[in-house]
């Protein structure tokens, strides 16, 4: 059994902070003002009235795909569907302890199969339909029922992951699903049912791809309606793009892509209304542009900062840095299905060729970890009893011997124009990396891609032979790692190890947590002695704002609420 108390959303409470002087937002140059009675006002691209919440423009470094949550799966898309939709539970601020959301509480039947979730009221949509139990299993309903191009992982991605299946499985590969039904029994309660006991079910629920969507504006604007392929998916509706119809703090008003994507508050929400008017996610591929945006008052903050900026940023006064936990890993990832990574002395090989620690003195901040499992070392399930694969060309050259391969040709695929927390120098750690290998003897045959769409979409249908990639955990269970990468097989890895399949099936099934550490220890080491990648490092990620901003918490898991983020006023 399962069950919490009833709350309502976890809000941090803002603290009056000392205001910064006008010219702070247009040239970043004066000091700040010391009344702590200011309150929010103009900022960044021009506020509003006196006493109001006033705009703030938050750079990332790409565009979002789109802002529909069941298809998409990278942060550039995610920060901004945090804003306007909601889950029905959710992290604790700043941590990853699952909270209530819409949902007030929920329970478990004992077999695990049956859960039972309360409803908060009083809630609408931005579109003004009611928000219910009904509109719950609508949601849910629809993800089940996904066809064609939407059951594609590259498409579906963390429906794929965590429920496996769909209502019609196209790809008999598919295993059944995950989720079996939903039954609204009144209007306040949504029961689920599940056709398997799942420890992860729970938090799982806490991602931005199962946010609840008005069933409306889903019908309406055509949020399934999806063509392309699996590598090139074309989402021809108008719901992700213009009509986005979620219950959150901040609602759409325009989207200028490559520009600027702009929310406003909702004035209609159901719990503590967001601090600003307005909230622009604005796309700066790179780092020294975004540094620099930030010094010139274009924008309020910024996400990745690059390790160079770091010194820049602590030492101007009208600048401040706030740090995430630890909760990531990057790694090179390999395609197994294609020679000569189908050899396991190879795949070794490149393990034992990779200098991790001259990567990381070189590319990243101080406090950066090498990587050895492809978890966090924080997160429990986590062990050194792997093999580490420390840097060792002699070894990497005597697997090569015996392996007996002569040809040593590998396609490399880095990313361009973006930078990722576990990656802020995608180029960098290639070019380093190409080196590495290619002093045990590879040939190494660059290849590179945009983020997005193109590199992520070729990794997702399996077309990189070697590639740079990370993950930054969505919620503290290691079945968000090991199982998100391994246990199903998948394009971008190209293997099928029924064995490690099985033990991340038996851990997700497994009630009791001691035991569930001792199977993720074991999962770690069929992963480590199958080398399916090489990880290498983990990373406290930095975000940069301008002085006098302030409730902005930084969360392990990205989970970032702007609605209690103030500015200062001018």
């Amino acid at each position: 059994m399962v069950l919490t108390s009833r709350s309502g959303r976890r809000l941090l409470a803002v603290a009056a902070s000392a205001a910064l002087a006008a010219s702070l937002a247009a040239c970043g140059g004066d000091d700040p003002a010391t009344s702590e009675e200011e309150t929010a006002g103009e900022t960044g691209e021009g506020g509003t009235s006196e006493g109001s919440g006033g705009s703030l423009v938050f750079a990332g470094s790409g565009d979002p795909v789109i802002l529909d949550g069941a298809y998409v799966s990278d942060g550039e898309s995610i920060r901004p569907i945090r804003q306007m939709f909601e889950t029905l539970v959710t992290t604790e601020a700043g941590g990853t302890d699952i909270v209530p959301l819409l949902a007030t509480e929920w329970a478990a039947s004992d077999d695990g199969l049956v859960w039972t979730f309360s409803l908060q009221d009083g809630v609408t949509f931005h579109d003004g339909t009611e928000f219910n139990a009904e509109a719950v299993c609508f949601n849910f309903d629809r993800w089940y029922n996904f066809t064609g191009i939407q059951q594609a992982p590259s498409v579906s991605y963390y429906y794929s992951t965590v429920f496996g299946g769909f209502a019609t499985n196209e790809d008999p590969a598919l295993p059944v699903s995950l989720y079996s039904s939903c039954e609204a029994t009144d209007e306040a309660t949504a029961v689920i049912t599940l056709s398997k006991a799942s420890s992860t079910f729970l938090s799982a629920l806490s991602l931005p791809a199962f946010s609840m969507a008005s069933p409306t504006a889903l019908e309406e604007f055509g949020a399934d309606e999806v063509s392309g392929t699996g590598e090139a998916p074309a989402f021809d509706g108008s719901f992700g793009y213009t009509n986005p119809v979620g219950s959150g703090p901040f609602k759409f008003e325009s989207w200028e892509q490559g520009d600027r994507l702009t929310l406003v508050r909702n004035e209609e929400y159901w719990g503590d209304k967001a601090l600003l008017d307005e909230l622009i996610f604005t796309p700066i591929s790179e780092g020294p542009a975004r540094l620099q945006a930030l010094q010139a008052g274009e924008i309020d903050g910024y996400d990745t900062v690059d390790p160079a900026d770091l010194g820049t940023i602590e030492g101007d006064d009208q600048l401040q840095l706030l740090y995430r936990p630890a909760f990531n890993v990057g790694y090179l990832g390999m395609n197994s299905s294609l020679p000569p990574l189908d050899n396991p002395d190879i795949r070794k090989a490149v393990a034992y060729a990779i200098d991790k620690q001259n990567i990381l003195t070189t590319l990243y901040p101080e406090g950066a970890q090498a990587a050895i499992n492809f978890m966090p070392p924080d997160l429990w399930g986590w062990t050194d009893t792997v093999e580490a694969y420390e840097y060792d060309p002699e070894m990497a050259k005597q697997l090569i011997a015996d392996s007996g391969v002569t040809d040593l040709t590998v396609e490399f695929w880095y990313p361009t124009d973006v930078s990722r927390p576990y990656m802020p120098d995608p180029e960098g750690n290639f070019t380093l990396m190409a080196e590495n290998l290619e002093a045990v003897g590879f040939t190494v045959v660059p290849k590179s891609a945009p983020w997005n769409p193109d590199y992520l979409d070729a990794n997702q249908v399996g077309t990189q032979q070697m590639y740079l990639l990370g993950w930054t955990g969505d919620f503290s269970d290691p079945d968000n790692f090991l199982g998100t990468f391994f246990q199903t097989e998948q394009p971008q890895w190209g293997f099928s190890e029924q064995a490690i399949f099985d033990k991340l099936d038996e851990a997700e099934a497994e009630p009791d947590e001691a035991a569930r550490e001792a199977l993720y220890v074991e999962a770690n080491e069929l992963i480590a002695d199958f080398v399916p990648g090489v990880p290498y490092v983990h990373t406290d990620p930095a975000i940069a704002f301008r002085a006098g901003i302030e409730g902005y918490e930084p969360s392990p898991v990205n989970n970032e609420d702007f609605a209690t983020v103030s500015i200062p006023s001018e």
